[in-house]
């Protein structure tokens, strides 16, 4: 079990921080997933025909996490939140990447309701994992750079175990200890929003769509929201 703590001085300066927290287990990543790969491509034609565009910086959804990344002292031009990038790379190149059926499945969601998303593998965690404020100690290693070690400024948001950090810049790029493989059996997917209050429906509407395309795949999934309002839960 793997609890998920949302620190409370994130909780008082983003009071309306919803964050869905999907979990597979028994996760069978290297069989065909048909409803996937059915997902990405009608994201990609409805691009194609004019008929849809991902969220740009000038959408709400995404300008609240330029917000927000300006807060902790992080540009978001520079370092753009995970939903941002993945949108702004999907628009001009027609097309999302293909990275193993799991982080298809939550890329897909991702893009398709404007959220910043991620994952973990938790068979790969140590500890339980916080999302707090960096204070300056702590050690990443980016995913697809594992002999490369940076240290988060001060006063950054992070995902953090007792092992090192998980995510930089709250959601802009996440750790290689712990991505997602087509091997990974045991994983906590995450979909954040800072506007429960304007964006909760989308939220509770991505969990479940991320859930469903998991499910034919897997054991067990679930699906938990943590805010400030339930800072803990266990997973």
């Amino acid at each position: 079990m793997t609890e998920f703590r949302l620190a409370p001085a994130v909780a008082d300066a983003f009071p309306d921080t919803l964050i869905a927290v999907v979990t597979a287990t028994g996760l069978r990543g290297r069989e065909d997933w048909p409803d996937t790969t059915a997902a990405l491509g009608e994201l990609e034609q409805q691009l194609a025909d004019g008929a849809w565009q991902p969220a740009d910086e000038t959408d709400p959804r995404i300008e609240a996490w330029h917000t927000a990344y300006r807060s902790f002292g992080t540009n978001p031009r520079r370092i753009r939140p995970s939903v941002d990038a993945l949108g702004r790379r999907f628009a001009k190149k027609g097309a999302l990447p293909r990275i193993n059926p799991p982080v298809d499945s939550y890329n897909a969601v991702s893009v398709r309701h404007g959220l910043p998303a991620g994952a973990f593998d938790l068979d790969q965690v140590t500890g339980g994992i916080d999302i707090r404020y960096a204070d300056g100690s702590e050690e990443f290693t980016p995913l697809g750079e594992p002999d490369t070690v940076e240290s988060p400024k001060p006063g950054e948001i992070i995902y953090a175990d007792t092992g090192g950090v998980l995510t930089r810049h709250w959601n802009h790029r996440d750790a290689h200890r712990t991505r997602v493989t087509e091997d990974s059996t045991h994983v906590a997917f995450i979909l954040e929003t800072l506007h429960a209050t304007r964006d909760g429906h989308l939220l509770k509407a991505a969990a479940p769509e991320l859930q469903e395309l998991l499910a034919p795949h897997a054991q067990q999934t679930a699906v938990q929201y943590l805010g400030p309002a339930q800072s803990r839960i266990t997973v």
